[in-house]
């Protein structure tokens, strides 16, 4: 009986190794299909990345208070469009401190890079504070449609009227 037994694992053996080289061509192409697909999204994604910082700069400048003191942002309401790239040029001409806080917008953003004085700051930003007589720089991409607000939440800032909307519209073909 051990004989029967044995035909079928001889045959089923020999038709795995005769296999066994296609399976593994198959293999080889799948991680060489994989590699390459990876190396492709890379390379978008570093295009996509060098293409954002050859693009254009638009200038806003913002000011948080001003000289009278009086609590406020000056503009107050911000239009931007998405994909598209800016420098955000803060300045508090007050003598009190202020907070620029849209931490939602702040999310929906890529930031390149904020700038104050000698220093340069890159990764996620949710909030600058500026001391009197501070400025900034901040560069960045809007990637996320929608409205957000605007405030500095220094107690008192706020419900004196240090508010403000970012309204980011989506890229549209003429734009």
């Amino acid at each position: 009986m051990t004989c029967l037994f044995n035909k079928p694992r001889k045959v089923i053996y020999q038709l795995i190794s005769s296999l066994l080289p296609s399976i593994h061509q198959i293999c080889v192409s799948c991680l060489l299909l994989g590699f390459l697909l990876t190396s492709a999204d890379t390379a978008l994604a570093a295009q996509a990345s060098t293409d954002l910082l050859k693009q254009q700069v638009t200038e806003i400048t913002v000011s948080l208070g001003n000289s009278a003191n009086e609590l406020k942002f000056e503009p107050n309401n911000l239009q931007l469009t998405a994909g598209k790239r800016y420098l955000l040029r803060l300045n508090n001409p007050s003598q009190l401190k202020h907070y620029f806080t849209a931490k939602d917008f702040a999310d929906g953003i890529w930031t390149q890079k904020v700038e104050a004085g000698k220093v340069e700051i890159k990764g996620a930003i949710h909030e600058l504070e500026l001391k009197p007589g501070g400025e900034a720089e901040w560069v960045f991409v809007t990637l996320k449609p929608g409205k957000y607000s605007l405030r500095c939440p220094i107690p008192g800032h706020t419900e004196a009227g240090m508010t403000g909307e970012i309204v980011v519209s989506q890229l549209t073909v003429d734009s």
